[in-house]
């Protein structure tokens, strides 16, 4: 008898030993990135160890990190499986991602409180890119919204040498009176996000001023399509990032040299619940050119 009370209780000690002292804190962190949400809760919540929690009851991924369960959702798109039931939607201009931490123990009784710990990001999806200039160094602008945690993105708006957008163009840049006409070709991408989201252009216009608002303006691009003929949008809303090229040109009536800002407003648009591509109706328009002739130009507009 005294031996099997021994053995009794050395299993009990055992048992006591691998089990986690009960954390009732209520308390959750969530951090909200472009392509990746991770959220931690304190450990051994109510007494769960972290192969008993799931990620929206789908994913036992979690790890200790620092006296947290910590549980990564490292891709945002639904193809992933690594999305592990994340829900979303959609509701202008507000992207909101919604999931859960859950309890889940196979064994015939539960000892334990259940938890479920329900958790969100939001993103904006429309922003401000500007500040990029023929004589000015192109800037690059941080985004920082969300709930319960932070959203950060990367926009920049660049240069490049020609229509393969493949080499940058480094600014700020001189044009010479000669140059004036001449091809400019330009850019807005995103850097971090994830595949579902695409770069959409609304709208691109300059201004003699690094103030957007500035009455001056002359409007490049507008609800996704070129304003005339002189404009030519390559790609929009097709992949992290959209291209499109004008022509040189510098304002009138400005003291000394004509400074030159660009300035576009855009769209961070979700594939997997939008139709992001940006398409205008093609028209043929005749132009004459100086020498009196006539030119048939391409030109896409939007009605």
């Amino acid at each position: 008898m005294v031996m099997r009370a021994f053995v009794l209780l050395a299993v009990f000690a055992e048992a006591s030993a691998r089990s986690c002292t009960p954390n009732k804190a209520d308390v959750i962190l969530v951090f909200c990135y472009p392509k990746t949400i991770i959220t931690k809760i304190p450990e051994c919540p109510y007494g769960w160890e972290v192969h008993q929690l799931a990620l929206g009851g789908l994913c036992y991924n979690g790890v200790h990190e620092a006296g947290y369960y910590q549980f990564v959702i490292p891709d945002l798109s639904p193809k992933n499986k690594s999305y592990c039931g994340t829900q979303s939607e959609y509701k202008p201009p507000i992207y909101h991602f919604y999931s859960h931490i859950v309890s889940n123990d196979s064994t015939v009784i539960v000892k334990n409180q259940p938890v479920n710990y329900s958790f969100s990001c939001t993103y904006h999806s429309t922003y401000l890119v500007d500040q990029a200039a023929f004589d000015q160094r192109v800037a690059t602008v941080h985004v920082k919204n969300g709930s319960m945690g932070t959203f950060e993105s990367q926009l920049s708006l660049n240069f490049y040498t020609n229509a393969k957008f493949s080499i940058k163009k480094e600014a700020p840049f001189i044009l010479e009176t000669s140059e004036i006409g001449s091809d400019l070709f330009a850019g807005v991408e995103a850097k971090g996000l994830s595949i579902r989201f695409k770069v959409v252009l609304n709208s691109c216009w300059a201004t003699p001023s690094a103030d957007f608002m500035y009455p001056l303006q002359w409007q490049l691009i507008n609800k996704g399509c070129p304003t005339d003929e002189t404009v030519l949008v390559h790609e929009n809303g097709k992949d992290h990032r959209a291209t499109f090229q004008f022509n040189a040109f510098r304002f009138q009536n400005i003291p000394k040299l004509s400074k030159v800002w660009l300035h576009c407003e855009t769209f961070i648009c979700d594939s997997e619940k939008l139709s992001c591509p940006v398409t205008c109706d093609k028209r043929k328009r005749l132009l004459r050119d100086q020498t009196g002739g006539v030119l048939v130009v391409e030109l896409s507009l939007r009605k």
